[in-house]
């Protein structure tokens, strides 16, 4: 009990914030506000317009932002990552919505902040590295199509239809703008959509997005628009943390969707921080803090109301191009987005929610790398199908089938690759200390082979179908100093192999068992058929030896042809294991 306790003390303490956190804020802090601010303009609309396509309102888009944003802030791995409501996070939402209700939706980021929260204990934060690039590109596309998708409704000003599936409900709201079209919410969406992408090319530093909405919020109101719907009464401020929306009984039912939204948050959260590593020099984040951080903002962002966040890799790019050096800009980011809450409310909610969907439709196309895919599509044929695979499972199915999908074929892909490496060659007999003629003799009855590469279930069957095709011969030598790696099928293969050509008065000898190996073989029973009668040697001249010894007691070979004195083992003989 004292060493779990110990231990987990340690682990709570290496990720808990320290000292150095506190020096990096003293260092610059007038450019970490100023760039906060900047990432809390471009984040205001992004976090109405994320939640409200969650299902729960804007009001818990907000909350996100600001508890959420400031706890990942001072606890999280990233001293540059800004956290909140994401459009990969609202894909997963939103069946979860529709299945369970918003109390549902509570209950999933609270026990997916615990589940973060246990990851980083246990260090998984670095298995974040063995994502395939590909699977990444290919569900970071099918988001952003989702996203684009999901803006349909409110882009075209119907209400949103019934339904789950982004590709049925975008159908339905064409056919609902079909009967009534509102070409008003598309002119709002399509011209702040235009300011934001216009505006990128031109000034990146200026926020575009919250001019656009701005000034879509002033036409609409000056011109007294009712078609262009707003997004609704807001409160003034965060409500009171509570866990009333928690019911034990639903817990089971929600565990897959907390697995889902957990796993999300990870994989999305590390990417945006690997990222922004990437954009700077001299940051590195610590992955396993980055889940911690996550956890403890996923744990309290629903007791506010708040949706699960992640962190979030555009408003993470803002804050690294707008100059920030240290966390203090993200939790400047969330502060400001409080104040915003508890002094604009009443502004915020006259905000078009054509409007949002324009933001979300231009983040969406931005998020699009098309340089990136291009070079990922050519690179190899596996590369582009495990892509197109995960991008298509993401529109089609949700995003977390689609990591396991792509994850899947990644996996298979690569155990084919690596099998492939493996070979089976017939390889010439060492002349030795034979004669032209003896050794000629030799080669009659003795056919050496020499197996390169991994051993194991992807490789072994073709291994074991060449191995039994020998014919015409009465021993085979396998040499085996060059196998990288073995598994208990291949183990047993091999095994199996050996017993096929004995029953058929074929003698198998083996030289170069590596000592790594010989434990998956003798737990199969493998390397007991090779030690009758000494038929395991180091080296492959003294397993030829050996067949000669074999071949002169058999009557094959005459004994004045045979060597008895055997020659011992050179290091220029290593090779030839």
């Amino acid at each position: 009990m004292r060493v779990s306790a110990g231990w987990f003390g340690a682990r709570l303490a290496a990720l808990l914030p320290g000292r150095t956190d506190l020096a990096e804020i003293r260092r610059d802090p007038r450019r970490d506000l100023l760039a906060g601010l900047t990432v809390a303009i471009v984040a205001l609309p992004l976090a109405l317009g994320f939640g409200v396509s969650s299902g729960l309102g804007a009001e818990a888009g907000l909350a996100t932002a600001v508890i959420a944003g400031a706890l990942a802030a001072v606890f999280g791995g990233s001293n540059l990552q800004v956290s909140g409501p994401t459009g990969a996070m609202t894909v997963v939402l939103v069946p979860i919505v529709a299945e369970h209700g918003p109390s549902g939706v509570l209950t999933v980021g609270l026990m997916a902040g615990v589940m973060l929260v246990a990851l980083a204990l246990l260090r998984a934060g670095k298995y974040m590295q063995y994502v395939p690039a590909p699977v990444v590109e290919g569900f970071t596309l099918g988001i952003a199509c989702v996203i684009g998708l999901q803006q349909v409704p409110n882009a075209l000003g119907v209400p949103k239809p019934e339904g789950d599936r982004v590709l049925v409900v975008t159908w339905r709201a064409l056919e609902a703008f079909a009967k009534n079209p509102n070409w008003t919410a598309v002119a709002f969406a399509l011209a702040v959509a235009a300011v934001m992408a216009v505006g990128a090319r031109w000034r990146p530093a200026i926020p575009f997005s919250i001019l656009a909405v701005t000034a879509a919020t002033i036409v609409a109101q000056v011109a007294g628009l009712d078609a262009a719907k707003p997004i609704g009464d807001l409160p003034s401020g965060l409500p009171a943390p509570s866990l009333a929306f928690v019911d034990p009984g639903a817990l089971g039912s929600l565990l897959a969707p907390a697995v889902a939204v957990a796993a999300l948050a990870a994989l999305e959260s590390l990417l945006s921080a690997s990222v922004a590593d990437g954009m700077t020099v001299g940051q590195k984040h610590d992955p396993d803090r980055e889940l911690f951080g996550q956890g403890l903002a996923n744990i309290a962002a629903p007791l506010f109301g708040g949706v699960p966040a992640t962190g979030a890799i555009a408003r993470t790019a803002v804050n690294v191009r707008t100059g920030a050096g240290s966390r203090l800009a993200a939790l400047t980011h969330a502060a400001v987005l409080a104040v915003i809450v508890f002094a604009a409310a009443p502004l915020v909610s006259r905000i078009p929610l054509a409007a949002l969907a324009g933001v979300l439709l231009a983040t969406a196309i931005r998020m699009v790398e098309v340089g990136s895919l291009k070079a990922m599509v050519k690179a190899t044929r596996s590369d582009a199908l495990i892509l197109v695979l995960t991008a298509v499972a993401t529109l089609a199915l949700d995003l977390v089938y689609a990591v396991i999908i792509g994850l899947a074929v990644a996996g298979a892909l690569a155990l084919r690759a690596v099998a492939q490496q493996a070979r089976f060659d017939q390889v010439p007999l060492d002349r030795g200390d034979h004669g032209a003629e003896e050794h000629a003799l030799l080669a009659e009855h003795i056919v050496a082979y020499r197996i390169d590469g991994p051993l194991f279930f992807a490789a072994a069957h073709r291994f074991l179908l060449e191995l039994t095709d020998v014919a015409d011969v009465r021993v085979v030598i396998l040499r085996m100093s060059r196998v990288s790696t073995m598994d208990a099928t291949g183990a047993l293969v091999l095994k199996d192999a050996v017993q096929k050509l004995n029953r058929r008065g074929i003698v198998v000898l083996a030289s170069g068992i590596r000592p790594g190996q010989r434990q998956v073989l003798d737990s199969v029973g493998a390397l007991d058929l090779l030690r009758v009668e000494g038929r395991e040697y180091a080296t492959t001249p003294e397993a030829i030896r050996g067949a000669h010894d074999y071949l002169e007691m058999a009557g094959i070979l005459p004994a004045a042809s045979v060597q008895t004195t055997p020659k011992p083992t050179t290091a220029s003989e290593e090779p030839a294991r």
